[in-house]
């Protein structure tokens, strides 16, 4: 019965093949049940240790760099925005993780790196270029807004950005565009890696058939892949609070309940 189902939730997609698989259509229930998966995933293996290790250099490096100016404070939100952009990339090993676990496997952290082996590996490291290409482009348009309203020069304190910032028309004009660009960057990376990095995994194809595929689901789902791009953006801003040590939980929770979402919306 449950095939059943699944088959009728199916999209109808005329010569549907290994390099053009089918489509489903997915629901709010859908989105809730990849949630619930992922942080299963994680109960059974926690990497919250191993997030800290990749968050905190970031960190560190920022404050140091603080310490001998204030020339790095523009790109302090960028940078931790981007996480956003680089996290279908980060989370690569808990893919693998989370379909091993599928499977029935031995899930041990050496298997993260199994990727390392795969098949598609020269089609993962493609992707993983463009991935790292929109991130420093998204870092360098928001550098660009920034000296579009204030111009090059660093602020002279902490006290003195936040106040251009939040009291200035010329720092209301650069949140608001800086955000609608930010909108923009997040909205390609939603499209072109939801379900990619996944499906490279798991199968021996192209990067451009897992692009592909990838913009197919978004086109598919536009409503749920938006609620979905809305609660990454929503967990991340939560797990950022309380001085990004949220982070560390809801990375590798996201991370996992992409696996299922790829699993829900591409047709084995």
């Amino acid at each position: 019965m449950a095939d059943e189902m699944a088959d009728e939730k199916a999209v109808a997609d005329t010569g549907a093949s290994p390099d053009r698989p089918m489509i489903r259509k997915i629901g709010p229930a859908d989105l809730r049940e990849v949630l619930v998966k992922g942080l299963d995933d994680f109960k059974a293996k926690p990497s919250h240790i191993l997030l800290l290790v990749f968050l905190y250099p970031i960190v560190g490096l920022i404050l140091i760099r603080l310490t001998a100016g204030y020339d790095i404070l523009p790109l302090i939100f960028p940078i931790l925005a981007g996480f956003a952009l680089l996290g279908p990339l980060a989370a690569i090993g808990l893919y693998e993780l989370s379909r091993r676990r599928e499977l029935g496997l031995d899930i041990a952290w050496k298997h993260a790196f199994d990727v390392l082996r795969s098949p598609s590996i020269g089609a993962i490291v493609t992707l993983s270029i463009v991935m790292m290409a929109l991130y420093f482009s998204w870092l360098g348009s928001a550098l660009g807004i920034y000296e579009l309203f204030f111009g090059a020069a660093a602020p002279a304190s902490i006290e003195e950005f936040a106040r251009q910032i939040f009291t200035t028309p010329a720092g209301w004009g650069l949140i608001i565009v800086g955000c609608g660009v930010g909108f923009l960057f997040a909205v390609l990376v939603l499209a072109i890696s939801v379900v990619s990095f996944p499906m490279l995994i798991e199968r021996d194809i192209s990067a451009m058939t897992a692009i592909h595929t990838s913009v197919r689901s978004v086109i598919a789902n536009p409503v749920m892949m938006a609620m979905w791009g809305f609660i990454v953006a929503g967990a991340l801003v939560i797990g950022a609070l309380p001085f990004l040590f949220g982070l560390a939980v809801v990375m590798p929770v996201l991370g996992h309940a992409t696996w299922h979402l790829y699993r829900k919306v591409v047709e084995r």
